[in-house]
This record gives structure tokens, sequence and C-alpha cells, in this order.
């Protein structure tokens, strides 16, 4: 080798040793950033476009949102934590993943395994049936139809043991009755049987919903947040009838928030953090979120373990509510 790139070696090594020893701040972010992203196309990840977009402005890079389904979710945190916790990979923390699927046993991590930057959004979810419905009209007397003829009504949540089904089954139980859910791999496919009456109701989230609002009709929104009725036309929520589901905060929705890799600098952190807050606060993307279907929640970084914490003590007794369910379908 010639003398030169002996040379030309040694500036490089020394170069990358001086890099490596100065903050991580004096130079971050200094290329695009990957957001990973649990689900495939569709509105939730329209939802994450939105607010990487916003943040790509504010810290002058762009942000590739990058879709890793597979194993409800699980495949995007096994990609992202095989990435450096350097600040050039954050996660759309979905609580399928970041919560549910650890409980079940299907990933070998907790919420208290990350560092959190800001919450983003939540989905509500309602019970719906057909307009032209004659059994019933609203939610009570869904309940007292279904009280006179148990476990006779079939519903859908989708697939099985995820979080529509975990919130049905414990306002189900809570009014002491319950049906029989019928697992889609489509959820339209579902929603196409309620209109062809193959279905007597099924879940509906703001986007599934305005899509169908000319066929169908909203029971009960299945939170206690008084600004989901917004996304429902103006709905009543299923506390309005006396139901304690035993869900509060964000446990009866989807949500996500997003996280980044333990071991991610600090001062990278704060630089993400205060990203994303800025982007959540702008009005304009606050209302894009809303017209998607989705609601900003804007829990910040200290109410995480509290907040999120919450949910999984929570979800831990809705799971038993699907449980309970089939035992009664089960005749126990």
């Amino acid at each position: 080798m010639k003398p030169f790139n002996h040379l030309k070696s040694a500036v490089i090594a020394g170069a990358a040793l001086a890099a490596l020893s100065m903050p991580a701040s004096a130079e971050y972010p200094e290329r695009n950033i990957q957001n990973i992203f649990p689900w495939g196309p569709g509105s939730a990840m329209a939802v994450t476009q939105i607010i990487s977009e916003a943040m790509a402005q504010e810290l002058g890079v762009n942000i590739t949102v990058v879709s890793t389904p597979g194993a409800a979710g699980v495949k995007s945190f096994e990609t992202a934590l095989d990435k450096p916790a350097d600040g050039y990979t954050f996660i759309d923390g979905w609580v399928a993943p970041l919560v549910l699927q650890p409980l079940v046993g299907n990933a070998d991590w907790t919420h208290e395994d990350f560092v959190p930057l800001w919450s983003a959004t939540a989905v509500p979810f309602a019970i719906v049936s057909r307009k032209d419905e004659t059994r019933w009209s609203d939610f009570p007397s869904l309940i007292a139809y279904m009280k006179e003829h148990p476990g006779e009504l079939r519903y859908s949540s989708g697939s099985i043991g995820n979080i529509p089904h975990m919130v049905m089954a414990k306002v189900m139980q809570a009014n002491d009755v319950y049906a029989r859910n019928i697992p889609y791999p489509q959820d339209g496919d579902a929603f196409k049987d309620l209109r062809g009456g193959l279905l007597d109701f099924t879940f509906n989230n703001p986007t599934t919903y305005r899509s169908n609002s000319d066929a169908f009709q909203v029971l009960a929104i299945m939170t206690e947040n008084e600004a989901d009725r917004e996304m429902f036309d103006g709905a009543p929520l299923v506390g309005d009838f006396g139901t304690d589901m035993g869900l509060t905060g964000l446990s009866p929705t989807g949500w996500h928030w997003y996280v980044v890799k333990p071991g991610t600098p600090d001062d990278v952190v704060e630089t993400l953090r205060t990203a994303m807050k800025a982007a959540l606060d702008r009005d304009d993307i606050q209302e894009k979120l809303k017209a998607t279907g989705f609601v900003p929640t804007m829990y910040s970084p200290d109410q995480y373990d509290e907040i999120v914490g919450t949910v999984g003590e929570q979800l831990i007794s809705a799971k038993e509510a699907i449980a309970w369910e089939a035992d009664k379908i089960a005749g126990k």
C-alpha cells in the first residue's frame, strides 16, 4: 500500500475517534431517521406518516416510516431492537406489541424496557348495529335483549383476543350478558356481514364508522373520554348508561406511544421529544389526525410509566373477561 494511503487511513481513523468522543447533540441528527411501524398500510400508517413528517420538519431531516408487520407487531420491535441506540431509529409503539403481547407471553419485554418520547394518538371503539335493526334501538335495549336471549347473538371484534375483544367482553361482563364472537381475518368482511344480517353487532372505530355511517348506528362508545363523542357524531358513552367497564384512560382504546431503545443518549432523546411535542402541538397536525379518525393524546414522557403501567394492569382484567365469556358460551 502506498504511504499516502497509510496517511489517509490514519486521518480517517483519527476523525472517527474524534467523532465518537463528541457529544451526540453536536451533530444529531445529521442523517435520516427511521420510524419502525408495526402494521401494514392503512389509516394507522397514514397517522404515523403525518406525525413523522411534522417531526422531520422540526429536525431538518427526513423520517422514513418503515412498515414491519408480523406477529401482532412483535416483529417491528425486534427489528428496532437490533438497531443501534443512537436515535436514528425510533418505534411507533402500539399497545399490542408494547403491552398486550408481553402480557400473553409472546414477547420478552415490558414497557419499562423502553425510553418514552410523547404519546401520539388513541383510537376509541364503539358497539354498532344496523340502523334498520328492529330488535333493539339503543344500548339499554340491546342489553335487555341479550338478557332474554343469552348467548344467541353473534358479534365480531375482528380477531379473537385483541383489544376490541377485551373491551367488548368487559362491557358484556359488566352487564352480565354474553354473545358469540365470530373472528374475521379482515374487519371489512365483518362489517359486510353485519350489513347482511349474518352478525348482530360489531365493534367499530371512527374510520370504519364514517365509511359505514349510512348503515350503522352507534349504540355506545366504549371509553370514558368526552372528546370521543365527536368522533362518532355525538353518540353516547357506555358510562352514560351506568356501565363501569373497569377500564380507564387509554386502556379501552387502541393507542400508540413513540419510544426509543434503552441506551439512547439523553440529549438525543430530548431532541426527539422536543420535535415530537412541537409537531403534535400544531393545530394543523391535530386537525389532520382527527380527520383520519385518531384522537391526539399528548401525554408527556413523565406520565409514561403511570399511564402505560395502568393499561397493563387493566388489560389483565380484560383478558380474564374473555375467559369469562368463553365459560359462558361453554355453559359453565
